[in-house]
């Protein structure tokens, strides 16, 4: 039995989120509920005064349910004003083509290898000739040309052309950037070229957040100047600024793969080091008592976290840590922390009311539950073990002082290896769903990893900030000091980037030896369902529960939701066993045909060019994952294809999978003799043919597919004629990989 009273706002929490999730599924069908909302809010208020009037416990009982109603439908209001899709005068709801529209850069800018990418912010757009307010975000991506600059936050541009709406996946399993631009409040992406757009003012949405970056960028040159190693500075600034602009694919595939990505992200952990600084630094002062020394605690930690906060551009993961440990540190400040899950939730709580789609943040998602699991389990793991103990067992009277000594050391040494073990097992409990569910994969080697880096990249923070404090001093003292000696205090910064920079290369050393030394550690390709998500976490929750409560009943639910995971496994494995399919994939300016049986799949590239890791990485990998292949091929050019081909004319292929009957044209059809009926015509590279070409060699009746190797301007032209020859087309390059089954 749950005793609520300590935990109220626990339960507050449960019902707003279960609200929010009910939009994010449902919402789309709902109408408005502000009036619903309100009117329940009204009979809540009148029951509540019945209730006082003559308490019983079937009035309080009630009350109460009424009150979880109200904020079940706070939550589903919240997220549907939250949604700006609904609201008049967004892009979505426009009549006519867009000619112009004005926008400011509202978002950080991406830097990638041949572009940059941030969000605008719409305010005024021109259609047919006439100017007027709008709404809605545009994810852009511009090339990066020589004399390009990259955008800057509160940039006013002028931009000639209208957005598209965002693209669903294009692949089967492929990542559903669509979604996430959408919770994001972005519904529409346009690629922008260098003559399309032009800056026609400077207007930040919020000029706090315009001096915070500028500031990230200014700390960022610090590092830039003093760590001289590229690597050591890409990570020395992903580590205390969260900038990882310059960071390599390869590292963070290695951090990926050993389970420490976490340490590159600025967010909790390190808002928690200087959370534990502050309060180990105002430990050390005498008359740590009374209301005024809680007081002052409070306010230089709250200081502290938001300086940083600032510091780092206000970015959404360090504002959320910095939400979390304000709840946390006014709650000891007042002494009302009756209980850590209590406070939680009033952080969790109040960053839903300021932006309820934060409930499908990844980030969201896995910061509370690992904090929510570590202070549960940690301590609780932690007592399985006690090396002080252990230690002090093995102490003699008779031994000498430095044998004891060292069983001192070696327990306490012990003790706090164990206690970080308990913490990193601790967060991985609760997070384990959503790893497999988000990321596909999971690190054996996670806490050999976390052991090793975690303090070392810990201790690295700290010299960081104190890299970028010696460096300010340094610079107030330039203020009044000859440029002589101004040279001589600049060997301070020198030195501690000099620590921070071999702190840096240790641990990144570590974390690839890790990575080479335990090679079948990753277990990866795993592909989990969001039922089966639940499903796991209802297992481990009652498992939890088991032991908390010491009752069998919660062993019986734990094999119940096992049995449950289990058989949906069972019918997703016989479901696929069975299945066949043809896939003409979307990948740009490449044709590529899977030919897929059960878990077995043979990928061929006809236009004999290998797909590039890339490639294969987020267009063909994440279906493999989904239908969770164990055979995998890759062919490149038809001679090792797994169907039969045949070539009647240059250009031309010819091929039967399964009764289907393919034709695959990159050329002319003037050599193409004799009529060859097919039932799919794939056209490559732009293939100079003609509607009377195709009906005479492959019949009047095949569907047309453009691939992805087939220029715009050319699907656009072929198109509008073939349609109008009675043809049926598809273009996979705008509607996504064409699949096929064969005919029974």
């Amino acid at each position: 039995m749950i005793h609520w009273a300590p935990v109220a706002f626990v339960r507050l929490f449960l019902a707003l989120a279960a609200g929010i999730l009910s939009y994010l599924y449902f919402g789309a069908m709902l109408p408005d509920l502000r009036w619903a909302l309100a009117g329940s809010m009204a009979l809540y208020i009148l029951l509540q005064q019945w209730a006082r009037r003559r308490p019983t416990p079937g009035a309080t009982d009630g009350t109460g349910l009424l009150a979880m109603t109200c904020l079940y439908l706070a939550g589903l209001t919240l997220t549907q004003q939250a949604t700006e899709s609904r609201r008049a005068g967004h892009l979505s709801r426009l009549r006519g083509p867009v000619e112009f529209y004005r926008a400011v850069v509202d978002d950080y800018t991406v830097t990638r290898p041949a572009t940059f990418a941030t969000t605008v912010r719409v305010s005024a757009v021109r259609i047919a000739g006439r100017w007027q307010p709008a709404l809605g975000g545009i994810r852009v991506s511009i090339p990066r040309d020589s004399g390009v600059a990259a955008p800057r936050y509160g940039d006013v541009w002028l931009v000639r052309g209208g957005p598209a709406p965002s693209k669903a996946p294009l692949n089967p399993g492929e990542f559903d950037y669509r979604r996430y631009l959408q919770y994001h409040q972005v519904y529409h992406q346009q690629f922008i070229h260098a003559d399309q757009y032009r800056r026609i003012g400077f207007r930040p949405p919020n000029y706090l957040k315009a001096v915070s970056m500028r500031a990230a960028r200014v700390l960022d040159g610090v590092f830039r100047h003093y760590v001289k190693a590229k690597r050591e500075y890409a990570l020395a600034s992903a580590l205390v600024l969260g900038i990882k602009d310059d960071v390599d694919q390869d590292t963070k595939q290695a951090y990926a793969n050993t389970g420490t990505t976490h340490i590159m992200a600025v967010s909790g952990l390190q808002v928690g080091l200087l959370f534990g600084a502050v309060t180990w630094l105002l430990g050390l002062l005498p008359g740590r008592r009374g209301w005024l020394f809680r007081l002052v605690a409070a306010a230089l930690g709250l200081a502290t976290i938001w300086a940083y906060a600032f510091l780092t551009g206000l970015s959404a993961s360090v504002l959320r840590a910095a939400v979390m440990f304000t709840f946390i540190i006014v709650a000891r400040a007042t002494g009302r922390q009756s209980t850590m899950y209590n406070t939680l939730a009033v952080a969790a709580f109040a960053l839903l009311c300021y932006d309820p789609y934060l409930l499908a943040d990844v980030g969201f998602q896995l910061s509370f539950l690992a904090v929510l699991s570590i202070v549960y389990l940690q301590p609780r793991i932690a007592a399985w073990l006690d090396f002080r103990d252990l230690a002090a067992a093995r102490r003699r009277p008779w031994q000498p002082r430095p044998v004891r000594g060292l069983w001192t050391a070696a327990g306490w040494t012990l003790d706090k290896i164990w206690q970080a073990t308990a913490l990193s097992l601790a967060a991985q409990v609760a997070t384990f769903p959503l790893g497999l569910f988000y990321f596909h994969q999971f690190p054996l080697s996670f806490l050999a990893s976390n052991l090793v880096a975690v303090p070392i990249s810990s201790g690295a923070v700290y010299v960081g900030l104190g890299l970028l404090l010696a460096k300010g001093l340094v610079a107030l003292a330039g203020l009044v000091v000859p440029a002589p000696v101004l040279a001589g205090l600049d060997y301070l910064p020198q030195g501690i980037a000099l620590v921070f920079e071999t702190l840096i290369r240790w641990f990144n050393q570590y974390i690839f030896w890790i990575g080479r030394q335990l090679p079948g550690a990753l277990i990866s390709g795993i592909h989990v369902t969001t039922l089966q998500v639940w499903l796991i976490g209802g297992i481990i929750l009652a498992l939890l529960t088991l032991v908390a409560a010491r009752r069998l009943v919660w062993l019986g639910v734990a094999c119940g939701l096992a049995a449950g995971y289990g058989g949906s496994r069972v019918w997703a494995a016989r479901a696929l066993t069975t299945d066949e399919q043809l896939l003409i994939y979307s990948i740009p300016r490449r044709s590529v045909v899977g030919f897929w049986q059960g878990a077995a799949a043979h990928i061929v590239t006809p236009d004999s060019l290998p797909l590039s890791e890339t490639e294969r990485t987020y267009r063909i990998v994440p279906g493999i994952i989904q239908r969770e292949a164990r055979l995998v091929r890759y062919h490149v050019g038809w001679q090792q294809a797994p169907v039969p081909t045949a070539r009647p004319a240059p250009g031309v292929v010819l091929a039967v999978w399964r009764g289907q009957r393919l034709g695959f044209v990159s050329g002319r059809l003037d050599g193409a003799r004799q009529p060859q009926p097919v039932d799919l015509v794939v056209l490559r590279r732009n293939a100079r043919v003609y509607p009377e070409d195709l009906a005479a060699v492959f019949g009047p009746r095949p569907l047309i597919i453009f691939d992805s190797s087939c220029k715009s301007w050319y699907v656009a032209r072929q198109d509008s004629a073939l349609q109008k020859a009675g043809f049926q087309t598809y273009d996979v390059t705008a509607r996504g990989a064409f699949s096929v089954r064969p005919r029974p």
